[in-house]
C-alpha cells in the first residue's frame, strides 16, 4: 500500500513538474518568437525612459484615462501632470480619500492649463458609505462620466479608448503612438502594457518584483500575442469604449482581480487582447515583505477565484478554441500548479536527497546504480538543474532586456526565484483559507512618497 501511494505522488509530481516547465517554456518561446515579429530587441528595452507617451501621435482618437485614488496625495500630481495631452481627457476618482488626493489631482490640472498644455483633467468625488467599496466600483463610477462626455461631445464610442491607470503609473515615451494604432483592427478590444518597477533599485524586494514582472510577466504576455488572449492588468489598461459598453453599465465586477475578470468578460465576447514591446507601463514596487504578502495573497484569490468563469469560456460562441483553451489553462496555474507544487517540492527535495539510486547512462540504456558515493554530487545535481534551470533561463532574459541588470544580480535573481516560491506558496495558501472563510475585503497597498 505505501509503495503504491509513493508511486502515485511521484506520478503527480512528475506531472506537475512537467506542466509546470512546459507551460513556462511554451509562455516564453512564444513571447520571444513575438518580439521577433514585431522587430523589437530584447537589448533595447532596458534603455526605455517615462513620462512622455504622447511623443509622436498621430491618431485622432480621443484618450479618456481613468485613475482610481484612495489617499495618493503623493504620486498623483505627477501622473495626472504626464497623461494629459492633445485629444485626452483624465478623470481622477477620488474614493473617499483621507488626505489632499483630490486637492493634489486638481492643482496638477490647473498648473498643466496655465502652462498651456493641452488635454483636460476631471476629478471625481466619492463619498462614505458609497466609497471604498473596491477599484472595480471606482471604475464603474468613472465610466458613467466618460459615456456622459462622449454623449455630449458626440464621439464614435468605438474610436473612444479608455486607459486605466494607477496613481503612480507613468507610460513610456511615444507609448500612445504604438497603443492607439493597434485599435485600427476593429477586433481588438483592449491591449495591456508591460510593467516596470519603477524603485527596483531599493531593496532586494523590488528588483525581484521588477525580475518578475519585466523578464518573466511581460515575455510571457508577448506569448500570449498569439492568441490574442493578453490578461489585462490594473496599470497600463487600454479599452474600447464600445467594448465596455458591450459589457453593461458595469463593466468591473467587484472582484479582487476586476482586471482578470474584465479580460475574461471581453474575449468571451469575441474582442482580441494585445500587448505590443514598443510601450510601457512603470510603477512603485512593494518594498516591504508584509505588503508584499497581502498584495500577492489577494492577487491570488482574485486569480482563483476566477476558475467559477470556466463553463463561461468554454460556451462563448465567438471565441476560438485556441484562446478558450489558453484562457483556460492560464485560470488552472494557482489550482494545478501552484498549490499542488508547494507541497511536492518538499517531497521531491527529500527524495533526491535520500535517494541512494543514481541514474546511470549505458548507451541508450538509462539503469539506477545503488552507489551512496555518488549519490550526493550526483542527486544534488539532478536537483538543482530541475529546480533552478527555468528560473535561469528567465534571468538570460532579464539581462538582454535591461543591460544595467549586470550578470551578478540577474544570477542572484534567478536562483532567488526558488526561495521566493515559499512566498507564493504562503500566498496561495493564505487566498485559499480565506475564500473557505469567505473573506472578500482587502486592504490597500500603500505607497511611499518619491521626487517627480
Amino acid at each position: 500500500m505505501r509503495h503504491r501511494l509513493l508511486k502515485a505522488v511521484d506520478t503527480i509530481g512528475l506531472a506537475v513538474i512537467g506542466m509546470s516547465a512546459g507551460y513556462l517554456a511554451l509562455a516564453m518561446g512564444a513571447g520571444l518568437i513575438e518580439l521577433r515579429r514585431q522587430k523589437a530587441a530584447l537589448r533595447v528595452q532596458g534603455d526605455t525612459v517615462y513620462g512622455s507617451p504622447h511623443l509622436g501621435r498621430r491618431d485622432r482618437r480621443h484618450l479618456y484615462a481613468l485613475i482610481p485614488c484612495l489617499n495618493e496625495e503623493s504620486v498623483i500630481g505627477t501622473t495626472v501632470t504626464g497623461l494629459l495631452g492633445p485629444r485626452t481627457t483624465v478623470v481622477v476618482i477620488d474614493d473617499g480619500s483621507d488626505d489632499a488626493t483630490g486637492q493634489e489631482a486638481e492643482r496638477a490640472g490647473e498648473e498643466a492649463r496655465a502652462a498651456g498644455r493641452p488635454g483636460e483633467a476631471v476629478v471625481l468625488r466619492r463619498e462614505l458609505p458609497n466609497a471604498r467599496q473596491g477599484k472595480g466600483e471606482a471604475l464603474n463610477h468613472g465610466i458613467r462620466r466618460i459615456r456622459e462626455s462622449v454623449a455630449a461631445r458626440g464621439q464614435d464610442p468605438g474610436e473612444v479608448v479608455v486607459c486605466v491607470m494607477d496613481a503612480d503609473g507613468r507610460l513610456s515615451d511615444r507609448a500612445l503612438s504604438h497603443v492607439l494604432p493597434l485599435f485600427d483592427d476593429p477586433r481588438v478590444g483592449g491591449v495591456q502594457l508591460g510593467v516596470r518597477i519603477r524603485n527596483r533599485r531599493g531593496n532586494f524586494l523590488t528588483w525581484f518584483q521588477d525580475y518578475q514582472f519585466w523578464a518573466m510577466a511581460a515575455v510571457t504576455q508577448f506569448g500570449r500575442n498569439l492568441t490574442s488572449t493578453v490578461s489585462l492588468g490594473g496599470n497600463g489598461q487600454f479599452t474600447r469604449l464600445s467594448a465596455l459598453d458591450g459589457l453593461g453599465d458595469r463593466p468591473w465586477s467587484r472582484s479582487l482581480t476586476e482586471d482578470l475578470d474584465l479580460a475574461i468578460s471581453l474575449a468571451a465576447r469575441g474582442w482580441r487582447l494585445r500587448t505590443t514591446a514598443h510601450a510601457s507601463v512603470d510603477q512603485q514596487g512593494v518594498s516591504d515583505l508584509r505588503r508584499l504578502v497581502r498584495q500577492r495573497t489577494r492577487w491570488y484569490q482574485g486569480h482563483m477565484t476566477a476558475i467559477r468563469r470556466m463553463g463561461e469560456i468554454w460556451r462563448a460562441p465567438r471565441m476560438r478554441h485556441l484562446a478558450a483553451l489558453e484562457m483556460f489553462s492560464y485560470l488552472l496555474v494557482p489550482w494545478v500548479l501552484d498549490l499542488p507544487w508547494s507541497i511536492l517540492f518538499q517531497y521531491c527535495l527529500i527524495w533526491f536527497i535520500r535517494s541512494p539510486n543514481v541514474l546511470v547512462l549505458h548507451g541508450r540504456r538509462v539503469a539506477a546504480v545503488n552507489a551512496t558515493w555518488l549519490k550526493w554530487p550526483a542527486n544534488l545535481t539532478a536537483w538543482y538543474l530541475l529546480t533552478f534551470a527555468p528560473a535561469l533561463a528567465t534571468s538570460w532574459t532579464y539581462l538582454r532586456r535591461d543591460r544595467a541588470v549586470g550578470v551578478g544580480r540577474a544570477l542572484v535573481l534567478g536562483h532567488s526565484f526558488v526561495v521566493m516560491n515559499y512566498m507564493s506558496f504562503l500566498c496561495a495558501w493564505s487566498a485559499l483559507f480565506r475564500m473557505i472563510r469567505g473573506q472578500t475585503g482587502w486592504t490597500k497597498t500603500a505607497r511611499e512618497a518619491e521626487a517627480a
